[in-house]
């Protein structure tokens, strides 16, 4: 019974990272640019809806749409003040910039808000016994993983049948003929900017429903994890991202419970190494040759 009760609460900590990871894996597969600044866009929205339940005595749904809306226009204002003048800039210049807008939107929350842990209140609160009361399994848990899976399915059908999640598909293979077919690659790459902030923002508010404190390096160690469970998966692939999300998660529980919490980071990050060794592009990743 305790191997299930791990296990759950790995599965609803791994639907925290799949979402945050759905985030990193649409941004990195259209605009191929890792953007290390969301997990503090993670935080924004935790922060947001927390102060909209709180000081405003919002409901809880109204309270994480409003931070769905602050964090999807913060995602818009970043994409085009700190990332689209770099478009054609190398790499190393882009990940620099996003290391910096993550201690900008750090130190601003701090300067905001305080260096004080807020303690958050769960977006529902409740348990479900189950096994005679053997086994007690939150609704908080319940929704999250509730949440990935409807997450999962809608980006999954978003990007295969409508028009615009064509488009993303087709900026991802090849931006220049993306755009000589009549495609506005801008306004694609800031939609997908818009899309991973809006998730950010719900990862956020079941974040800190998971793990009740709430401060300005909240989303700092989960955007890291949850980066390694898109790679883990194989960046790019949405049905990677909840993969690597779901198997990250329930690793991290069952290292907590069999070996050490001291030591739950360390065997997640060497699981990733061991598979990367094996499979570089991830688990569900594609090997593409490039012609030199």
């Amino acid at each position: 019974m305790k191997f299930l009760a791990y296990l759950v609460s790995g599965i609803s900590l791994g639907s925290i990272y799949a979402i945050i990871a759905l985030g990193y894996t649409m941004v990195y597969g259209i605009a191929k640019m890792l953007n290390f600044a969301h997990g503090d866009v993670i935080m924004i929205g935790g922060y947001i809806s927390f102060l909209a339940a709180t000081n405003l005595g919002l409901p809880t749904l109204v309270s994480v749409l409003l931070a769905m809306v602050v964090c999807t226009v913060l995602g818009i204002v970043i994409e085009a003040l700190a990332y689209k003048p770099l478009r054609s800039a190398p790499s190393l210049a882009v990940l620099i910039t996003a290391i910096g807008v993550s201690y900008l939107l750090q130190n601003a929350a701090l300067l905001i808000w305080g260096a004080n842990p807020k303690s958050y209140t769960p977006v529902v609160e409740g348990t479900l016994h189950l096994f005679d009361g053997q086994l007690s399994v939150s609704y908080v848990s319940l929704l999250t993983v509730a949440c990935c899976i409807v997450i999962m399915v809608g980006l999954t059908l978003f990007t295969n049948r409508t028009k615009m999640g064509k488009a993303m598909r087709a900026c991802s293979e090849d931006k220049g003929a993306a755009q000589l077919m009549g495609i506005n690659v801008n306004r694609t790459i800031s939609l997908t900017f818009a899309i991973g902030s809006a998730l950010a923002a719900i990862a956020g508010a079941l974040l800190c429903s998971f793990s009740p404190t709430l401060m300005p390096t909240t989303g700092a160690m989960p955007g890291i994890k949850a980066f390694t469970a898109a790679v883990f998966g194989g960046i790019g692939s949405i049905p990677g991202a909840f993969l690597g999300g779901i198997l990250l998660g329930v690793i991290e529980a069952l290292a907590k419970g069999y070996i050490s919490t001291q030591l739950s980071n360390s065997i997640v990050f060497a699981v990733l190494i061991i598979i990367l060794l094996v499979r570089p592009a991830g688990l569900l990743g594609k090997n593409t040759q490039e012609k030199v």
